[in-house]
């Protein structure tokens, strides 16, 4: 077949797929639902490790797709319910036909105000139509419009840190890197003005002249060079104009509703942090396991100690290579190699043969850092470094309990901090735990 737009058979073929779309909409939206549902347990689990790992560029992505699995659920499973009401209503015309008022014998008053409101039937099944077609072409046109704030996002902290990056020279950071967070900024808040106002940049001459440079370097960081012409036809007529309005205040709306919850007491909540008198199950390695989550600041095996031995380990996390560096200065390297890197061009960290010769001094320092205590009772680490059932890079120790009373005891975890050439310590986090060993 030509794929001509001006060939007439072509406009015909397109015309037949048009009427039969909703089929592969429906189709598509079942297996999408089913997929989705399948994959949103991976995505918050994939996020909750970014996060724990400090990792800014996956948080970023696992956010966004996070938010795109929201709108694209929300959006499909509203089509496939109009899209059955539709189906219902085709199904109902067939049986009755249209709408015979004259047989409800209703009210003169009453009869005029539905005709004038309700109207044929063959119109209530149009108007489903044409929702459930938009609804379905809005849904991924909305994910393209995420993926470009993520994309902005992106660029913003990538900027952000070359000017916090010390080793980046003077020259790049004046001259390239903040004019480039200059323009950006602006071209977020111009290409913004645009999209609220559906284009009112583009309708004048004197805006055009200083908008068409922002628009043309933002279609592909934004990628909108990929849908534009969905959204040209979405706006040019006034059913998408006006449900084009609407959409922005309803996920908006959706989002309050979304983190909208029920508090049970004044005093306690469901997530509390560990102390003298909570116990986060985050901060039990049974717990974690169970619940499939991960351990905050640190835990132990279990509420209940049975063993004459604690095992105890401490989530890495990198202000606490940023506190080895400020209290030995020896360790810290020339360049910091921690953030996003590429095999291909640069290693992550430093080469082992450099490494291995201080990792002893590292691991030392983080030692005397730390100071471990069951109730009044002090233990300092001797640590190892591993990763637990989750996967989290840390450190562990063990410690003698074997003089510990039985009963509930406090695991207290402190590490050395400062404050304006002050150096304290800092209680991490307070675990409680019962000990009763077996006998």
């Amino acid at each position: 077949m030509n794929n001509n737009p001006q060939d007439k058979k072509f406009k015909k073929w397109l015309d037949i797929l048009q009427q039969e779309s909703w089929q592969l909409e429906l189709i598509i939206s079942g297996f999408a639902i089913y997929g989705l549902f399948m994959i949103i347990d991976p995505i918050e689990l994939a996020g909750l490790e970014a996060q724990n790992e400090q990792n800014m560029y996956r948080t970023f992505l696992m956010q966004g797709l996070k938010v795109s699995w929201y709108i694209i659920t929300i959006n499909l499973i509203t089509h496939v319910i109009l899209r059955g009401l539709w189906i219902g209503a085709i199904g109902l015309r067939y049986v009755s036909g249209d709408i015979e008022y004259d047989k409800l014998k209703y009210s003169r008053k009453f009869t005029k105000h539905l005709i004038k409101r309700v109207g044929s039937f063959d119109n209530y099944v149009a108007t489903l139509e044409k929702y459930c077609s938009v609804i379905f072409s809005v849904t991924f046109l909305l994910v393209f419009y995420l993926l470009g704030l993520l994309a902005i996002g992106l660029i913003f902290t990538f900027l952000g840190l070359l000017v916090a990056k010390e080793t980046t020279p003077d020259w790049v950071r004046y001259w390239i890197v903040i004019p480039a967070i200059v323009f950006t900024a602006l071209g977020t808040l111009l290409t913004f003005i645009d999209f609220v106002t559906q284009g009112w940049l583009k309708r004048k001459k004197w805006t055009t002249f200083f908008y068409y440079p922002v628009y043309w370097v933002f279609k592909y960081i934004t990628l909108s060079f990929l849908y534009r012409p969905m959204v040209y036809n979405f706006l040019d007529n006034k059913f998408g104009k006006r449900l084009s309005l609407i959409l922005v205040p309803l996920y908006l709306l959706i989002s309050v509703l979304a983190v909208t919850k029920f508090s049970t007491s004044n005093y306690l909540e469901k997530e509390m942090n560990s102390s003298s008198f909570v116990a986060n199950h985050r901060n039990y390695n049974d717990l974690i396991s169970l619940n499939n989550s991960f351990v905050d600041r640190a835990s132990i095996p279990s509420k209940v100690i049975q063993t004459s031995f604690l095992n105890i380990f401490l989530i890495y996390g990198r202000s606490i290579e940023d506190d080895v560096f400020y209290f030995n200065k020896d360790l810290e390297p020339v360049e910091d190699r921690r953030g996003i890197y590429s095999p291909v061009f640069s290693e992550g960290t430093i080469p082992w043969s450099e490494r291995k010769k201080l990792i002893q001094n590292y691991i030392k320092e983080i030692e005397d850092m730390y100071t471990l205590s069951v109730d009044s009772l002090q233990f300092k680490p001797k640590f190892i470094v591993t990763k637990n059932v989750q996967q989290q890079l840390g450190f562990e120790t063990f410690i003698d309990i074997k003089s510990v009373a039985h009963g509930k005891h406090i695991l207290n975890v402190a590490r050395k901090d400062h404050d304006n050439d002050s150096i304290y310590m800092r209680s991490i986090v307070k675990i409680p735990f019962w000990y009763y060993p077996d006998k």
